[in-house]
């Protein structure tokens, strides 16, 4: 039977151990089951089992790099737990610890927390642990924001990594709000031709990865570098740019296969404007359903300004 599993994540006193605090209070989510409660960090804030209206939270301090799943197993059947709540360290990558976990547990919910007057200055100092916490939770609560402020900011950061996450923002004044902000792609997704600016390629590019119905049917152009397939015999090559996410080590290439009748006569890193019709298919690039392109037009082009692509 798989385990629950509620992972919150943030950086030193962002309002991790306070709302893991108030949840664990809460009859709704602290019914009497028995729960292993993981601290991979130590704060200010305490936990106070003499408050829940359940004792069966049984609070565990653990070296988050140095904890082995044998380990995490071990203290698993010690309290005869049957879920487990764990605070991360903000300081650390998060997905070692998951790679430790045993295999029967599965996150059931991951929240990141965020100070809303220090986020971006982590953001501009530590970009690839702010990637590594908004990329993967499905809500970011940015607390003790000002009253008044402009949370654009904020905004702009948490869809820039994570389109689909949910954000809450909690002012100094105790309010608390839920985003409600449209994000309106930069391109005209119903235009008979969806023209993707060369500064748009990742935005674009995940967009269609994450929804590709939506492009079905339609026709997109876009600059791109020509990539060779390995088995490239029934006219495929892959246009697509290589995208940097956070930092200089995580540019990838990202592109996606294109049926194209001359792709014989394409050299690889080749600049070229690609337009296309959209279909959502088998591909084995995907080795499952997704974004297949076939060319009506590849005609050479000049590199853009930036030639990495970012969000």
């Amino acid at each position: 039977m798989p385990i629950p599993v509620y992972s919150f994540t943030g950086f030193l006193d962002s309002g991790k151990t306070k709302f893991i605090q108030e949840t664990l209070c809460d009859e709704r989510f602290n019914a009497g089951e028995r729960t292993l409660l993981l601290i991979c960090e130590e704060g200010e804030e305490e936990y106070d089992i003499s408050k829940y209206p359940y004792q069966h939270v049984y609070p565990e301090v653990i070296d988050q790099e140095a904890v082995t799943t044998e380990e995490l197993e071990a203290l698993f059947r010690k309290h005869r737990a049957e879920r487990v709540v764990v605070e991360l360290n903000g300081m650390l990558q998060i997905g070692p610890f998951y790679q430790k976990m045993p295999e029967a547990w599965q996150i059931a919910q991951e929240v990141m927390f965020a100070d809303g007057s220090t986020i971006m200055s982590y953001n501009a100092n530590m970009r690839s642990l702010v990637v590594d916490k908004l990329s993967g939770c499905e809500m970011v609560v940015f607390n003790r924001v000002p009253v008044g402020s402009d949370i654009m900011p904020l905004h702009k950061l948490a869809r820039a990594l994570n389109r689909r996450v949910g954000i809450m923002y909690e002012y100094t004044n105790g309010r608390a709000d839920f985003d409600n902000i449209e994000d309106p792609l930069p391109f005209d997704i119903n235009a008979p031709v969806v023209e993707i600016a060369d500064d748009d390629f990742a935005l674009w590019y995940r967009d269609i990865s994450e929804d590709p119905k939506k492009y079905n049917g339609k026709t997109v152009k876009f600059k791109a570098q020509v990539a060779r397939l390995k088995k490239d015999r029934d006219g495929f090559f892959a246009p697509g740019r290589f995208v940097m996410t956070c930092c200089v080590e995580d540019i990838q290439f990202m592109g996606m296969p294109c049926k194209y009748d001359r792709s014989d006569q394409l050299h690889a890193r080749d600049w070229v404007m690609v337009t296309a019709s959209v279909t959502t298919r088998f591909h084995a690039i995907y080795r499952g359903i997704g974004p297949v392109l076939t060319a009506i037009s590849v005609e050479p082009a000049q590199a853009p300004a930036n030639e990495v692509a970012t969000f």
